[in-house]
């Protein structure tokens, strides 16, 4: 048998380059729905900012549909790798609480995927019914990370891990949200900085 013949096919360039190719698209697309939102952005917008034709993004994507749900899992990815990288800081649980929301509203200053991500979730009823319900991990999580500061010691007394992780989500989406109306968020981790300063001591033992 040759060389030739037992070398692999050449699949693994043009998986890449696929692969690059969709997060290209992926990105614009996230550009878009986060300045315009869903119902004003088009498969033909989204090519253009690419600077593709329509059918090269019907290539990676089946509609407009199948491309906010894959931004919306690609905003939950984020949020996890925050989580990750907030526990992996070693901080006691109320500071990884701190940590993982100081990083989050960064995100949301910086990162048009999260920025997408969110305005979709708020347009889920356009965008696909199917779409996960916002906020629910992200209180969940907190809930877990409180329950863990109780435990140790960190909580004022007689705070519930749960009802303490809903107000925290709900200040956190406040601030993003008025930052977003008022100045598109160009303030938003200043802003966040003073409310954190006024709540987390306000919680602590």
């Amino acid at each position: 048998m040759s060389d030739a013949s037992r070398r692999p096919p050449r699949r693994a360039p043009r998986q890449a380059r696929s692969a690059h190719t969709r997060a290209q698209v992926l990105a614009a697309a996230a550009e878009l729905f986060a300045e315009r939102g869903f119902p004003h952005t088009s498969i033909a917008d989204v090519a253009e900012r690419v600077g593709m034709t329509k059918g090269a993004v019907y290539f990676h994507f089946r509609d407009k549909h199948d491309m906010a749900a894959e931004v919306v899992h690609e905003l939950y990815d984020r949020w996890r790798a925050l989580v990750d990288r907030a526990r992996a800081a070693g901080l006691p649980p109320l500071g990884t609480v701190r940590a993982l929301l100081d990083d989050a509203s960064l995100s949301f200053f910086n990162d048009d995927v999260v920025k997408a991500g969110a305005r979709l979730q708020a347009e889920r009823s356009l965008a696909d019914p199917d779409l996960p319900a916002p906020y629910v991990e992200w209180i969940a999580t907190l809930a877990t990370l409180l329950a863990e500061a109780r435990d140790a010691g960190e909580l004022r007394e007689g705070l519930e891990p749960e009802a303490l992780a809903q107000t925290l989500v709900s200040t956190f989406f406040g601030v993003q949200h008025v930052s977003d109306v008022l100045d598109r968020r160009a303030d938003l981790p200043r802003r966040w900085a003073e409310v954190s300063a006024l709540l987390f001591p306000s919680i602590a033992r």
